[in-house]
């Protein structure tokens, strides 16, 4: 069957969700017994998000093949079962490299290099790369096409550097075809006194302005939006009255499914895209949604980071914890600290009362002390502690410091050049820090100790985990460590450099380089997460004396 193309645009205001709206079309889809393929096309020059500040960018998600891309990548493997590539996210300085690099090839023979044909023909081969279905043991071009793929377009509409790749998905359909491309346009309904459609009528002129006629509308509002409303927002834009879709504000994102099926949206998109399947199997997110809404208790959670100013640094980190609360029934509390105010003398007040602790990924100097300062303290204390790439090294820091009594242990990443060090650089990265060339991206195979909580928690002792990193834990260390009480219970088979870490004398201590998050899903948590959680409350439980919270509320309320 020939891959059919939904694209999906926004206008008004950016930030309306475009990356949920996408993922929830693709779970729908995919219940219906679709193979889905997912991309993101953004308009900034940047070649991609590795390099980008957190504070403006948010989360570089990280792909199996190492590639650092949008957080909204995320988005869509969380929602669907769609294994994303380096070919799923495509920016505008990735579309000009190559254009230019085929020119200085010759691949043009010649010919004047102009935005059109040449740079929209590049974001249309983009477009078609991405529909195929990642598979690991066929990485070419046989690679078998998704059913759908959705793409989503960056940016506001009327931008200018969203130009190009309108134009080019306006010849995508000229190519091929009404029956095979879809149009859905993302806008907010503006509330005063009354529902203001302007602004959407607007978004919607610029589209067509440029030759794009929208199939679907989904209209951001924070109610139901009358027949009447309805009718005028079909009148003025050309949209059918049942193709005007409320994008309702919701308690959890997971719900956005659920809502957009309420509306018959995956039935619209069939309609166009003239495909018949079975009915959507829904009921596993229906369930989702259910425990989401019905914990049986809470669990407060310590976030220690350097950006937690900026939530969408840590999209995943954040997504993953509440999988795990979702797979023991519980609310998760995240209580956000800002590792660079951390400090031994604050630091107990506001750890106290935590029931885990988690420290945070994170590059650079600022904030590694205060980082410290909360392990030593959920070490001591047996508070469970959940340290990830940044978080575990710093774990072995204040460990070294701390136990084996390595009193200047650092990291080389805010001290380089000595002789303590116990997190650095490999010998053979010497020299290359600022090429990009030192990071181990993508997923790589972590060999797990047999017997250790940690296979125990994967249930085998061969893993594949994504990586993003730079530094690592000195083997030349290990010894001392583990004579203290440390346990390496994980390592990269081949090069022998340190993947995990455990306390086994302590509740639930542990460390990992890697970053399990971004394998997590709300239908599928990640065990780690699963496991922290659930430690976290039974330390609850025992901190409390064994009273849940919400039997106390209820006797709390009968009083």
């Amino acid at each position: 069957m020939q891959t059919k193309y939904i694209f999906i645009t926004g206008g008004v205001v950016s930030g309306l969700g475009k990356g949920i709206a996408a993922s929830s079309i693709g779970a729908l889809l995919e219940s219906r017994g679709l193979t889905v393929s997912l991309m993101k096309l953004d308009p900034y020059i940047n070649v991609d998000a590795g390099t980008m500040n957190p504070f403006q960018h948010g989360e570089v998600f990280v792909t199996v093949d190492g590639a650092e891309t949008d957080l909204d990548l995320g988005h869509y493997e969380r929602y669907t079962n769609a294994v994303l590539t380096s070919r799923h996210n495509r920016t505008t300085g990735q579309i000009y490299d190559t254009v230019i690099r085929k020119e200085r090839a010759g691949d043009y023979l010649g010919a004047t290099v102009q935005v059109v044909p040449h740079v929209i023909d590049e974001i249309k081969n983009t477009i078609t790369e991405a529909s195929r279905i990642f598979d690991k043991e066929t990485k070419t071009s046989a690679a078998p096409d998704a059913d759908i793929c959705i793409v989503e377009i960056g940016g506001t509409v009327g931008d200018i550097e969203s130009l190009p790749f309108l134009e080019a998905i306006r010849q995508f359909r000229h190519d091929h075809g009404k029956e095979h491309t879809l149009f859905v346009h993302l806008t907010l309904i503006v509330q005063t006194a009354e529902m203001k459609t302007k602004p959407t009528q607007h978004s919607v002129g610029k589209l067509r302005e440029i030759g794009i006629q929208p199939d679907i509308l989904i209209c951001r509002t924070p109610e139901m939006l009358s027949d009447q409303v309805r009718s005028k927002i079909s009148l003025f834009t050309n949209v059918p009255e049942d193709s005007v879709v409320n994008g309702l504000d919701v308690e959890s994102v997971y719900e956005v499914p659920l809502m957009f099926h309420q509306q018959n949206l995956d039935n619209i998109i069939m309609t166009y895209l003239q495909m018949w399947t079975g009915s959507p199997k829904l009921q596993p997110w229906i369930d989702l949604i259910e425990k989401y809404k019905n914990p049986q208790d809470e669990v407060d959670i310590a976030f220690i980071g350097k950006y937690v100013e900026h939530l969408d640094s840590y999209e995943s980190l954040k997504e993953a914890l509440l999988h795990g609360g979702i797979a023991n029934r519980l609310k998760v509390q995240l209580h956000y600290i800002d590792s660079e105010f951390l400090t031994p003398e604050n630091a107990y007040e506001q750890l106290e009362k935590m029931d885990g602790v988690l420290v945070a990924p994170g590059f650079g100097e600022r904030g590694m002390e205060g980082k410290i300062t909360a392990i030593q303290i959920a070490r001591t204390g047996n508070i469970p502690f959940f340290g990830i790439c940044l978080g575990m090294q710093m774990a072995i820091v204040e460990f070294a410091r701390n136990v084996v009594g390595i009193a200047g242990a650092n990291s080389g990443e805010s001290r380089p050049d000595h002789a303590e060090n116990v997190i650095d650089l490999m010998p053979e990265q010497e020299g290359h820090q600022e090429t990009g060339g030192t990071m181990r991206l993508g997923s790589q195979i972590t060999v797990l100790k047999k017997g250790s909580r940690i296979a125990r928690m994967y249930n085998k002792t061969t893993i594949s985990e994504r990586h993003r990193h730079r530094y690592e834990v000195m083997n030349e260390f290990v010894p001392r460590l583990e004579d203290a009480g440390l346990k390496i219970s994980g390592r990269h088979p081949e090069r022998n450099l340190v993947e995990t870490i455990e306390l086994p004398e302590h509740p639930w201590f542990i460390g990992c380089q890697f970053h399990p998050e971004l394998q997590s899903k709300p239908l599928k948590p990640h065990p780690m997460f699963s496991s922290f959680i659930k430690a976290a409350y039974a330390n609850r439980q025992s901190r409390l004396g064994h009273v849940p919270t919400s039997a106390k509320k209820a006797k709390a309320s009968v009083a």
